[in-house]
């Protein structure tokens, strides 16, 4: 029995360093095959976004054909079959999002995926799919796209240009789910049955309101708190724990960084706001005063909620601000940018030739480009 005992000991002795070291090589393993396999993912991102910029025209055009077309069917599905809109939008998220992060990775702007309205989009998605008849869910949701997600297509002048798949699906990101809440509010069969269930007395309303306190904590208060909880993950991911990549990378883009941005080169009031601190405390009127658009929006929505009348009105504003928007865009902004990217194609190709020409012919091109700018 003694010898048994110690030849168990021996082999705990020698057994217990060789599984740590099988355990750690395995953990390395694992950590490898992770690295890897992110560094496949990263290289076809950026082959996928490299080959849409090659084709970039032919792109725009099969983008507008299907875009007219999809409008137009969504038009009439909207009228046809209401009911199918929430499939419709489903459908629209699984695949469009996925594909915007393949390219915006490539562009180093997935940062902008951590915004509110991906965060708003995925809760429609779990609502819709896993719990479509959840009353207080709906109202939650409801106040999201009807508040900071529909003023957002207003406030940041979205545009609806079909050429542009960029614009098209942010676009549809904030415009979509008003679209989906609305037709499951007041034109979804769905809705009408859930109003006169058997054997109960009939319901004025889906979603049931008790009272405007209830109304008001569905639509205001759980919505602000959700809000907040956003806010909290995004400083902590953006600022504290992803501080460094993007103290590193300038080109890394935020939403803080291009509004910023944009707002510093136009002197305008949102950046003269955001300074009222001091330069160092920018990101904190940033946060405050979207917070105070989003108390204001989401207040909004109560009224919105209750009227049928108000509600067909703000669908209109917020389709109209849209494709006038995208008019906007057509007629002023894409111009400047073809005449800019041609400007550049021209500069570049002297260069090129110039390069792979032998010295002697360097006066001659010269010359040449003296000639064409005068």
């Amino acid at each position: 029995m003694a010898n048994n005992e110690e030849f168990l000991d021996d082999l705990n002795e020698d057994s217990f360093p060789t599984m740590k070291h099988r355990f750690s090589d395995r953990s390395k393993r694992v950590a490898q095959t992770k690295e890897k396999t992110k560094e496949i993912l990263s290289k076809q991102a950026v082959k996928l976004a490299k080959q849409a910029e090659e084709h970039e025209r032919f792109i725009n055009k099969v983008t507008h054909l299907i875009g007219v077309l999809g409008f137009g069917a969504f038009c009439f599905l909207l009228g046809a079959r209401p009911q199918d809109i929430p499939y419709v939008y489903c459908f629209f998220y699984v695949i469009f999002v996925p594909l915007r992060w393949i390219y915006y990775r490539f562009k180093k702007w997935h940062y902008y995926l951590l915004d509110f309205c991906y965060y708003a989009n995925t809760i429609f998605l779990v609502m819709l799919i896993f719990y479509p008849r959840n009353e207080k869910l709906f109202m939650v949701c409801f106040s999201f796209a009807e508040g900071p997600l529909a003023w957002a297509l207003i406030v940041w002048r979205c545009s609806l240009v079909f050429s542009s798949l960029d614009k098209l699906v942010s676009v549809l990101i904030h415009l979509l789910p008003g679209i989906v809440f609305f037709t499951i509010r007041w034109w979804n069969p769905a809705t009408f049955a859930a109003m006169h269930p058997e054997g109960t007395i009939q319901r004025a309303s889906w979603p049931y309101v008790e009272d405007k306190s209830y109304l008001w904590k569905w639509l205001f208060l759980v919505p602000l708190v959700a809000y907040t909880l956003w806010q909290a993950l995004y400083f902590l991911i953006v600022n504290v724990l992803r501080r460094q990549r993007l103290l590193k990378d300038p080109e890394v883009m935020t939403s803080y960084r291009e509004l910023s941005k944009k707002a510093q080169k136009a002197n305008n009031m949102w950046w003269r706001l955001s300074g009222l601190l001091g330069d160092q405390n920018r990101m904190f009127m940033y946060i405050l005063l979207q917070a105070l658009f989003t108390v204001a929006t989401m207040a909004l929505t109560v009224p919105i909620f209750l009227s049928y009348r108000m509600h067909v009105i703000f669908q209109i504003l917020k389709v109209s601000a849209s494709i006038w928007n995208g008019g906007s865009f057509l007629l002023e902004v894409m111009p400047r940018q073809v005449i800019m990217k041609e400007k550049k194609k021209s500069e570049s190709k002297p260069l090129e030739t110039h390069q792979s020409l032998p010295l002697e012919n360097t006066a001659d091109i010269n010359h040449v480009a003296e000639n064409q700018q005068t």
